[in-house]
């Protein structure tokens, strides 16, 4: 029915004019006058809407056409006598529209259009019917009532299910999308029919693509707790990348935000591959500010290596800091991926002597590790290693020798160099 009280604020309009004689009879005239009428509807809207012209859809001015018919079909009826019904014609353009994604305010703009030729040619009609005693000016009004009530209805109608269509695919939509990032981070194999139908509806089994894995969280992670915060983080990652082309699907997860980035790698067995995706990515993430710290996994092949690039951007997501917010898996030194993926087991096996070693570092400043770091990057060369540190060559061997006192182990040896090194990397981590 029609929402609120525009039932029967329609319906009294109709009383008024079957009050002053003019309905039926007037049902019968417009009846002969209905193909004009169309003709003249579908050539307003297309000269005062630039939409309609403008739109890429086929189907769209011919079912504006069959509208207007349905509309005039609609006030001859009522005019001739019947009550107002649920104007479902109405809603079914609306929710077609609305599936279109073709703009609301076109859509009105055709009703208010489509009021004033209606207006014009029911005013004539209601005169052309109307008894020869009737008040000119009260048929008028009374028609000019009428016009309104209508339009307003239809107008109402027309807008509140436009948007209940839009919210309607949007949840599916947002469903939809977190459905495939579920099975897509999940590694669902693709053998299972229902996972490859939904993979390929979407372009994700398509060959000689890229895939690369983003995860990012605010600088302080409590704010993900806050689902508008979430959710803008989240659309801050898809709007940076949106002139790269390609796909891209968001969501939340675990209190990340969470991209799958795809790309064609080659067009075709005979073309070079393009640049690796994460690279491409990398100054675009960028932009996503400076609140946001973001992990990058390395390209992969195919949707079954998804799972693996989000482990690899889940690390990255660790390396990332205010200095360095953005971090590409490739880009994490060796020996910095080797302590994190081994620290929980190299705690237990480190020597005796490095928690007095780390304590004497301490008191020092740094000064012990930082001279160990010197000599290594200078290839083992004390004079290179004082450079470094600003310092006479003679601190540097004091260093070294404290270092020995504290651990029996000879900095200047290699092996004995690497172990010292390695031993205070883990203490730190």
């Amino acid at each position: 029915m029609i929402p609120g009280s525009r039932e029967p604020r329609l319906a009294s309009t109709l009383d008024a004019l079957r009050g002053l004689g003019v309905v039926p009879a007037v049902s019968a005239i417009l009846e002969g006058s209905a193909e004009n009428i169309e003709t003249e509807l579908q050539a307003s809207i297309l000269e005062e809407i630039p939409a309609f012209s403008a739109s890429g859809n086929p189907d769209v001015l011919p079912e504006q056409a069959r509208h207007g018919t349905e509309n005039i079909e609609e006030m001859r009826r009522l005019l001739g006598g019947g009550r107002p019904g649920d104007f479902e014609f109405v809603r079914a353009l609306a929710r077609r529209r609305a599936s279109q994604k073709f703009p609301l305010e076109a859509n009105l703009h055709a009703y208010r259009c489509s009021h004033k030729i209606l207006s014009r040619w029911l005013r004539d009609a209601a005169l052309a019917a109307a008894p020869a005693d009737a008040q000119v000016r009260r048929v008028v009004a009374a028609v000019a009532d009428f016009a309104f009530e209508y339009t307003d209805s239809i107008s109402t109608i027309a807008t509140s299910e436009y948007v209940a269509q839009t919210r309607r695919l949007a949840e599916a939509e947002g469903d939809r999308r977190s459905e495939l990032l579920n099975l897509l981070l999940s590694g669902f194999d693709e053998a299972d029919g229902r996972v490859a139908r939904l993979l390929r509806k979407s372009g994700y089994l398509q060959q000689r693509q890229a895939y690369c894995v983003v995860v990012a969280q605010p600088v302080d992670p409590s704010e993900m707790q806050n689902p508008a915060r979430a959710q803008r983080l989240a659309d801050s990652l898809k709007e940076s990348v949106r002139q790269g082309g390609g796909r891209c699907i968001v969501g939340i997860r675990e209190n990340l935000a969470i991209a799958i980035f795809s790309a064609t790698r080659r067009q075709s067995g005979w073309t070079a591959p393009q640049a690796a995706l994460a690279g491409r990515l990398q100054p675009q993430l960028l932009t996503v500010g400076i609140a946001a710290l973001i992990g990058v996994s390395a390209d992969v092949p195919s949707t079954s290596h998804i799972p693996g690039a989000l482990e690899q951007a889940t690390l990255a997501l660790e390396f990332a800091g205010v200095a360095d917010r953005v971090v590409q898996y490739t880009d994490i030194p060796m020996q910095r991926m080797m302590l994190r993926l081994a620290r929980d087991e190299m705690q237990a096996a480190l020597p005796g002597w490095t928690d007095a070693l780390y304590i004497a570092d301490q008191k020092m400043r740094g000064a012990l590790d930082a001279t160990l770091h010197a000599y290594a990057n200078a290839d083992m060369n004390v004079l290179q290693a004082a450079k470094l540190l600003d310092v006479h060559p003679n601190t540097v061997y004091s260093r070294l020798n404290k270092v020995q006192d504290i651990t029996g182990k000879n900095a200047l040896a290699f092996h004995d160099l690497s172990e010292l090194l390695l031993a205070m990397d883990c203490r730190q981590v």
